[in-house]
């Protein structure tokens, strides 16, 4: 069964607009040759299937996935799944990045607050789709997560990215607000120190649930600051920690 298109955003707050039952959670494993290949087969799979834009397919075409995982999983890096990392923190599944993109409805020129950078992996695709006018702040609470990611993000020639060893839940004040915001860690809520840095008309993004389970959520706040929620179905993330997150 097709999902339904994540561009199709006119639906009552309550309202799923994916289908939980069609979430491969345990992933889809390409058995092409090569990793392009295997990119190709999943770039196919989600147009079988989803409705994602061009604008967020060329990001995953210009983002080269393996780069981003260690080397003894980088054959599995097109498999429709998540990966390890290091200290429990994972990469997500291809296709949990990619809703997550087109939720954000991300433009040319987007100023984005992600929560919790792990290899850098969603990072490099919002900043291929904000651009070089764009900017892309980033925190991490891992030290060896931020210097993998660095490392990620240099040699992806990707230099419109700050990342900071910081409590994302809280925001960074100084840096101002927001275009868009993704929260890429299980949290109970959004914090109101991101909803404060979000910009009239932006949208969140992120996990909300219990430490076993979450729904995925896009709030939209208007201009007069009250946010409109849509829910995109179930997902299982790692949880967040910090001032508004989970106890260590």
């Amino acid at each position: 069964m097709a999902f339904l298109s994540l561009k199709l955003f006119i639906y009552p707050i309550t309202k799923k607009i994916i289908s939980t039952n069609n979430i491969n959670t345990n992933g889809i494993k390409m058995h092409s040759n090569t990793l392009l290949d295997q990119k190709n087969d999943l770039i196919k799979y989600w147009k079988e299937r989803f409705s994602f834009g061009d604008i967020e397919i060329n990001a995953f075409k210009a983002v080269d996935r393996e780069n981003f995982i260690h080397e003894n999983h980088k054959h599995n890096a097109y498999n429709d799944a998540p990966l390890p990392l290091l200290r429990g923190k994972t990469i997500s599944q291809p296709t949990t990045v990619m809703i997550m993109t087109a939720a954000l409805e991300l433009e040319l020129g987007d100023k984005v607050f992600e929560v919790g950078t792990g290899s850098g992996y969603q990072t490099a695709i919002i900043a291929k789709i904000v651009g070089p006018k764009g900017k892309v702040i980033t925190t991490e609470v891992v030290p060896e997560l931020i210097s993998f990611a660095k490392e990620n993000l240099k040699k992806a020639k990707i230099d419109n990215v700050e990342i900071f060893e910081e409590d994302g839940s809280k925001g960074i004040k100084s840096k101002g607000m927001f275009d868009k915001i993704i929260i890429t860690a299980a949290c109970r809520e959004f914090p109101k120190p991101l909803l404060d840095q979000l910009k009239p008309n932006g949208i969140i993004v992120g996990p909300i649930g219990s430490r076993d389970a979450q729904e995925m959520v896009r709030g939209i706040k208007d201009k007069k600051g009250k946010l409109q929620l849509e829910f995109l179905g179930s997902f299982l993330f790692t949880p967040m920690y910090g001032k508004y997150g989970f106890e260590d």
